[in-house]
């Protein structure tokens, strides 16, 4: 169905788009699921006056299946992420977490994706085994796909060794490793030994990178080497982050949510929070999760508005001061977010364009505020494990059962 769906022919009217290619008022066709290069002859209009549209926004760093997971409650700040693995794992004997990890797989990792489309990111870099699921048809988010990966220097147990990965990663696709997650010496001696393995390279993509010093921001920025910034699981487990703007002035920082396990609610808390801090404008923040990663993640098609992108996008009000309105904000005040050119969660107003389309919807509440989320991604054990989205249908049924309680 989203095959026939995504062939529809629409165009987005009287908005304001704003993209790597820059910002028009131009009318936004879409075509058989991406964004077109002319207008069709007939095609379904949707009025956008008062609006802007973005490009779908690119996770550069998730562990999707650990987004329900109880994260840790004490012993914060860690020196490094290999302590924080070590106290996690009494953690683990807890009921919560003993609970949360008898969800099937496929299910958490479902759950993690639509946590991503929620606040607006379609395209999501998972770092961790692949897993059939993530091959399903009507999976929530676009994938980073073909890249090489481990998993960190100080853990050779879980995931591809580090030096075998890397050879056998081609230069063109990304290659992804934990790096410098931490405080102490030995995360600021990570890079070097990375770099002593013959892994740091123009497609090394370093997460997390707290523990880089000035003269390892140098060293990366010569070898062409990328770093994703976490801001939020930094600050919670490590107790301070990266300084990004050396970093970001060079095109070479994406940003990532991690997960709620250590992390942010979502990618949409992330940038706002960056930008309370000062830490960078909003400008950069909307360049961390379009241009700059889609280049660092070799997605040349991803973080744009031009004709052949995908047609995932995220449609807000116009607030003034353009990446503002979208940087600023919470999940529960994006307008819609489009994946193939279909909307998938959108304010009830959008009804219209949902029916055109032939999408069956739910009429749901998320952080309280009525949306219409496509039925495909309603499946109830599903929406029970997102805190804060909740079936209007199944709210009737609770509030019918109290008052017949109480009479």
């Amino acid at each position: 169905m989203d095959i026939l769906q995504a062939a529809m022919d629409v165009t987005l009217c009287r908005a304001v788009s704003i993209s790597p290619e820059g910002r028009t008022r131009a009318p936004l066709p879409i075509r058989g699921g991406r964004v077109g290069e002319s207008l069709a002859a007939r095609a379904y209009r949707v009025d956008l006056r008062d609006h802007l549209i973005f490009p779908g926004l690119i996770n550069a760093h998730e562990h999707l299946h650990r987004n329900a997971v109880p994260p840790l409650q004490t012993g914060a700040p860690f020196a490094n992420s290999y302590a924080w693995i070590e106290a996690f794992q009494a953690h683990f004997e807890e009921p919560a977490v003993v609970a949360a990890l008898q969800v099937p797989k496929a299910l958490r990792l479902r759950h993690g994706a639509l946590k991503n489309l929620l606040a607006g990111a379609t395209c999501v870099a998972h770092h961790d085994p692949w897993h059939a699921e993530l091959d399903a048809t009507g999976f929530p988010v676009a994938l980073l796909r073909d890249f090489g990966w481990s998993y960190a220097l100080g853990w050779p147990g879980y995931g591809p060794p580090v030096e075998q990965s890397f050879a056998a990663t081609p230069t063109e696709r990304p290659w992804l490793i934990h790096l410098a997650e931490g405080t102490d010496a030995v995360a600021q001696a990570e890079l070097a030994e990375l770099d002593r393995r013959g892994c740091l390279a123009a497609n090394s993509v370093l997460v997390h990178g707290v523990g880089l010093r000035e003269q390892d921001v140098d060293r990366v920025i010569a070898s062409g080497a990328s770093v994703v910034w976490c801001p939020g699981s930094n600050r919670a487990l490590l107790g301070r982050s990266l300084d990004p703007r050396r970093l970001c002035a060079a095109g070479r920082l994406a940003l990532g949510s991690d997960s709620r396990l250590s992390g942010a609610r979502d990618l949409l808390d992330e940038m706002r929070g960056a930008a309370e801090r000062g830490e960078l404008s909003s400008t950069q923040l909307l360049g961390l999760v379009t241009a700059q990663a889609a280049r660092i993640l070799r997605l040349p098609l991803r973080g744009s508005l031009a004709p052949g992108a995908p047609a995932d996008l995220v449609i807000v009000e116009d607030r003034g001061g353009e990446a503002r309105s979208l940087v600023e904000i919470e999940r529960s005040q994006i307008r819609a977010v489009v994946r193939d050119g279909v909307p998938r969660i959108a304010d009830p107003d959008f009804a219209d364009w949902f029916a055109a389309t032939g999408t069956p919807v739910v009429p749901v509440l998320l952080d309280g505020r009525p949306k219409l989320l496509s039925a495909a991604l309603a499946e109830p054990a599903l929406v029970a494990l997102e805190p804060g989205l909740e079936c209007i249908a199944d709210r009737s049924q609770r509030d019918l059962g109290r008052q017949a309680r109480s009479g």
